[in-house]
């Protein structure tokens, strides 16, 4: 600004010069050019001023705006350093939970093994001293065999000796036998033809009395040496076999990182809670429980997919429908691997290598069935030690007996699919890939429906019955139980001339008081097995039912 005015009072310096040259008659005009120029100087430097005084203002604008913009920028910066600060604190949370998870994951998988080796270890020492008295028992037979055999010497000794003495007195006898026919042809009048026919007749009477009485005895004894030596055998496989208690249930649970992340599940709305029920089939309950939800389905397979794939989304974070679809089908392969995976192992702990790889992927997927609360791959694996042992005790092959039992439930894994009994159907998938026709007879056998013909058989419904029927083993709804009662005495009544009934011990016993008037003792035994029959083709149930008739007699007379 300051040059600018410079330049022009130069320029009017150099004017009043060239003016002062000019010629003294044009002073006037001189003047008046001179005060023109100082009025027009006036007025530029009055313009120059306030377009200064505009420049300086809008300068001062320039920088209040920009010191207005530097503080915006200043708070947008703060303001992302806290949510930064905040993502950061979020994200460290979720690596320490997910840390702690791993962590709890890892001490459980460790507690785990560790049971398993102190079993093993127990079973191996238990087998090692079922080894040394076995050893004991062996060498005890030898020194009682070699006595055998030496008091068997002495007594072919004393029986050549007897021999010898046999036949001399056997001559003798033939003399006597002579002299006595011809005494008593002589004294009765018989000829030796006719008497040998009467003494033959009484003999033959006489010992086919004596047969029946024995015989009738061996089979008494044979019948209570076989059920001694039958509760021996199973209470030793019984004894020998330790399992765990079986509960049924239809909820799962799943531990979260936090509270807030069930707001994430249920969505905008509700949106993601829906699409997660109707993709997987499984009902999600978020209630007032901290840092879990509840997973509710009565389909085993199916409650464990939803857990799966929940627990992947949470620990993924991102959950919308679309990311809910493909975790789940990511989690269903993943449960079908694990069915693939605990069929091999079942059959590592039966110590079975050669089965057919249709056979192991079937019987992997009964590790989330059940029967009455009972896990139908745990009771497989069980019934086929039980039957090992068994078939140990009877000298019979216990590899076989395991192929058996551990096969004999197959047919539940495709119930759903194909119709029948799962007996039979089991039967036909075992022919179908292979299994020896023992195996085959085994399993459609183990309920009676095909009439059982091998000892193997018998072994399979007995280690059936034990692994079912042992305290523990398996658990009724409230709701079945109290129909299952309802039923039996209904079942009861309906029989003509029945008072009362009274199902005990937990429905494994009828008692049915009868009128004595209108039944006699032979109708009571009629009663019983109708019964016992209407119960067997109407209901399902594990074990026997014991089926009473008790009928009163009364006796009274009055001494007048």
């Amino acid at each position: 600004m300051v040059g600018l005015l410079i330049a022009i009072a130069a320029v009017v310096a150099a004017c009043v010069g060239l003016l002062v040259g000019m010629n003294v008659g044009g002073s006037r005009r001189i003047n008046n050019l001179k005060k023109s120029a100082y009025e027009d100087f006036d007025k530029q430097v009055a313009e120059l001023a306030q377009r200064a005084q505009a420049r300086e203002g809008e300068h001062a604008s320039a920088v209040v705006a920009a010191q207005r913009d530097l503080a915006a920028v200043h708070r947008e910066a703060a303001e992302v350093r806290k949510q930064a600060d905040a993502q950061a604190v979020q994200i460290r949370e979720q690596a320490a939970s997910a840390a702690t998870v791993e962590m709890d994951r890892a001490r459980r998988i460790r507690d785990e093994a560790e049971a398993e080796t102190r079993v093993l270890k127990d079973d191996i020492r238990e087998l090692r001293l079922d080894l040394e008295r076995r050893e004991a028992r062996q060498a005890e037979r030898e020194e009682r065999l070699d006595a055998d055999l030496r008091r068997t010497a002495d007594k072919e000794r004393e029986l050549a000796a007897a021999d010898a003495e046999l036949e001399r007195k056997r001559a003798e006898l033939a003399t006597l036998e002579d002299e006595r026919r011809a005494i008593l042809e002589r004294a009765a009048a018989l000829s030796a033809g006719e008497a040998k026919t009467e003494l033959v007749k009484s003999i033959e009477n006489q010992a086919k009395r004596e047969a029946a009485v024995l015989i009738r005895q061996i089979e008494q004894e044979a019948r209570d040496e076989g059920d001694k030596r039958a509760r021996k055998t199973v209470a030793l496989a019984i004894q020998r076999v330790a399992s765990e208690q079986t509960a049924e249930s239809v909820v799962s649970v799943l531990h979260l990182p936090s509270d807030d992340m069930k707001g994430r599940i249920i969505g905008r709305e509700g949106r993601n809670i829906r699409a997660y029920e109707s993709i997987t089939g499984v009902n999600l309950i978020i209630d007032d429980s901290p840092e879990a939800v509840l997973l509710s389905c009565f389909d085993p397979v199916r409650r464990e997919v939803g857990r799966l794939t929940l627990e992947e989304l949470v620990l993924d974070g991102r959950i919308h429908p679309h990311r809910i679809e493909e975790i789940y089908e990511r989690s269903k392969a993943k449960v079908e691997t694990l069915c693939v995976r605990a069929g091999e192992d079942a059959l590592m702990e039966l110590g079975i290598t050669d089965m057919h790889p249709e056979l192991i992927a079937l019987l992997g997927k009964l590790r989330y069935r059940t029967s009455y609360g009972q896990n139908v791959l745990k009771h497989l694996v069980e019934s086929a030690h039980l039957a090992s042992i068994m078939a140990s005790e009877l000298r019979l092959d216990p590899v076989l007996l395991k192929r058996c039992t551990v096969l004999h439930d197959i047919g539940k894994a495709l119930t759903h699919e194909v119709e029948g009994s799962h007996a039979l159907i089991g039967a036909e998938i075992a022919r179908k890939y292979g299994e020896h026709d023992d195996v085959v007879h085994a399993i459609e056998a183990h309920h009676n429906e095909v009439e059982v013909r091998t000892v193997e058989a018998v072994l399979t419904q007995a280690a059936d019955a034990i692994s079912g029927g042992r305290p523990g083993a398996r658990r009724e709804s409230l709701e079945a139980y109290v129909k299952r009662l309802e039923r039996l005495e209904q079942i009861a009544a309906e029989q003509e001339g029945v008072e009362k009934v009274f199902a005990m011990q937990a429905g494994r016993e009828i008692r049915v008081m009868v009128v004595p008037d209108a039944v006699d003792d032979i109708q009571a035994q009629v009663i019983a097995r109708d019964i016992a029959k209407q119960v067997e083709e109407e209901l399902t149930y594990p074990g026997q039912i014991r089926i009473t008739v008790v009928r009163e007699s009364r006796a009274t007379e009055y001494a007048r």
